[in-house]
């Protein structure tokens, strides 16, 4: 293996892998050798970023699902099997939330954001178990609101923290197969989906003061998450098993 292509040969899947986090990941890892299947549930936005990533000749494909809904899964396994009949890699991305004070949370702002980012995980990591290769690496998306409390976002930040938690137990589940686990905690990255928490003429309101609570003085770029998403995802990490890796300019660390 080439340094500079850390995941040559490998396949990779990337769940909401169309737009920040989840789409600069997928680029990182065609960069690095990589096969890159992308899950998202728009086919436009599907479809533009499997543009993105192939442009530079790499090699990627759009499957479009809905991580909280077990059909979608079965198919977009089944194409995987079928295309290139393993994974290496698996990175369960897909989830997000909106901001909710306490007194206005219903049932379908709390089963909505934990469809897709608890339920959506567990279940795209289970039915990923046929496919992935013993000795294979899992990164689950979690949140610096994991360890942090912030308000109006309690729900999220609960499904992030059990998003935290299935890394630690399913590694040992997954030992047998020398599969490991590990969560990613992004702090406050300049993506549509930070952006989008707040009404178009608050945005640049927000992204300035979640800035300023940054020790590092701005907000991460979807590219330096990725980095790390990566090194998890690479050789470079064989002995990192069960980590919360924060990529938060120093956010939850203070």
């Amino acid at each position: 293996m080439s340094n500079g292509h850390k995941l040559a040969g490998k396949i990779a899947l990337v769940t909401g892998g169309t737009t920040g986090i989840g789409l600069a990941s997928a680029q990182d890892f065609a960069a690095q050798g990589a096969t890159v299947y992308i899950t998202g549930r728009r086919p436009a936005e599907l479809e533009a970023a499997v543009a993105t990533i192939t442009a530079t000749g790499a090699k990627a494909y759009g499957i479009q699902g809905d991580v909280a809904k077990l059909a979608d899964l079965d198919r977009i396994f089944a194409e995987i099997k079928e295309r290139s009949g393993h994974l290496d890699v698996l990175f369960a991305n897909a989830g997000g939330g909106d901001m909710m004070p306490l007194a206005d949370i219903s049932e379908e702002h709390f089963d909505r954001i934990f469809d897709t980012n608890v339920k959506g995980t567990l279940f795209t990591v289970q039915k990923s178990l046929g496919l992935l290769k013993d000795g294979s690496s899992i990164i689950l998306t979690a949140s610096t609101t994991s360890v942090k409390g912030t308000e109006n976002f309690s729900v999220y930040s609960a499904s992030k923290a059990a998003v935290r938690n299935f890394a630690r137990n399913w590694l040992l589940d997954l030992k047998p197969r020398n599969i490991r686990v590990n969560a990613i905690s992004p702090g406050p990255i300049h993506t549509p989906g930070l952006a989008g928490l707040v009404p178009e003429e608050h945005q640049s309101g927000l992204l300035g003061h979640l800035a300023t609570l940054v020790p590092i003085g701005r907000l991460g770029q979807p590219a330096e998450v990725a980095k790390a998403v990566t090194f998890l995802a690479s050789a470079d990490s064989t002995f990192i098993n069960g980590i919360e890796l924060f990529v938060d300019g120093g956010q939850a660390q203070i």
